[in-house]
């Protein structure tokens, strides 16, 4: 387990915690590997009704760890990132979000498998995947079109704006923007305390109908999106990119077409 995450039981809630504040919460193959496997041993605790993922009062995640992902880029659905979005893909109970702070890359992203979303208002959410050279990924090509269109999604994905927790809560991306990061956790949490006086089977239940439309569809574009990301990291425009990023400098495609 990854000395970056934090795993606290309080009755039925389990809370996986980013805790790498140095670095942002920037995400390591350790890091997805913790939450991979606490997430499977929760689907399979009957003592567990309810998942909290937050990274804090202050700061979600700025997204991949650039250096480790240079270092050994994911190969093929069994990585760790993979094993990770499996996980919380396949979680057959609720999953609540609290997000302060960036949430960057696949920290917007994985809020789009979450159950219920509370972000601070001042948040700042970004899909910078194709000014690094890479595509999107986890299933957002598919979910952001049809929940914001493709002109604002084209927007998100294509150019990587960034928009604020208020926007995300106005676009249906999170289910409230709260004043801070510490309003935004304390609703996550007094949330997710609700489904431990709910009938569990039921919740489960209710959660897979929501989920089963288009849902094998979904699975096909994430592990499409897996593969194609995958190829990108290793391509030369990935490449300028990621080392412009280390060397704290402007990407240069010029010499690409």
């Amino acid at each position: 387990m990854s000395e970056h995450l934090q795993i606290e039981r309080d009755g039925g809630l389990l809370t996986l915690r980013m805790n790498r504040l140095d670095k942002k919460n920037a995400l390591t193959r350790a890091m997805y590997a913790g939450m991979a496997a606490a997430l499977d041993e929760a689907d399979t605790d009957r003592s567990v009704r309810v998942v909290l993922l937050t990274g804090g009062e202050s700061c979600f995640t700025s997204g991949n760890d650039v250096a480790d992902f240079i270092q050994a880029p994911p190969s093929g659905l069994n990585s760790e990132v993979f094993q990770f979005m499996r996980a919380l893909f396949d979680f057959s109970k609720p999953v609540v979000a609290a997000v302060a702070g960036p949430a960057v890359g696949i920290g917007t992203t994985l809020l789009l498998h979450c159950d219920l979303v509370y972000v601070a208002r001042d948040a700042q959410l970004k899909m910078p995947f194709v000014s690094l050279g890479l595509c999107p990924e986890y299933g957002s090509s598919l979910i952001l079109p049809q929940l914001l269109g493709h002109a604002r999604a084209a927007e998100l994905l294509l150019l990587g704006e960034s928009f604020s927790g208020e926007q995300a809560a106005q676009w249906g991306i999170a289910n409230q923007a709260l004043d801070d990061g510490a309003a935004a956790l304390a609703k996550a949490r007094e949330t997710a305390l609700r489904f431990l006086q709910l009938a569990p089977s039921a919740v489960v239940d209710s959660k897979r109908l929501m989920r089963a439309p288009g849902r094998e569809e979904l699975r096909r574009v994430i592990e499409e999106e897996g593969a194609l990301f995958g190829q990108r990291l290793r391509s030369p425009e990935a490449i300028e990119a990621l080392t412009a990023f280390m060397q704290r400098r402007k990407a240069d495609f010029s010499r690409f077409s």
